[in-house]
């Protein structure tokens, strides 16, 4: 079950991919960083320390607190959630 005080990439990244949120980060939690075919980026719930540096980043706006995820966008949780169980 992911953490409750996290960050989660949500729909504006699908297919945008915008790097400037790895650039900034300072422990390297946001995946793939190169090489995987995935719509989107994900941050590492175990990996991220909550710096808050990708945030203000996006040009997308898709990086959210969990729990100001918008509604619509709420799903993504679990999407980024998977994402790391799936690479386990």
């Amino acid at each position: 079950m992911p953490k409750m005080d996290m960050y989660v990439i949500a729909q504006p990244c699908i297919d945008v991919k915008d790097t400037a949120c790895v650039d900034v980060c300072p422990v390297d939690c946001i995946h793939p960083t190169d090489g995987e075919d995935v719509p989107q980026l994900y941050i590492d719930p175990d990996e991220c320390i909550m710096c808050g540096a990708c945030e203000p980043e996006c040009p997308v706006e898709a990086i959210f607190v969990v729990e100001d995820i918008p509604e619509e966008w709420a799903h993504f949780e679990k999407i980024n959630a998977d994402y790391f169980l799936n690479k386990e």
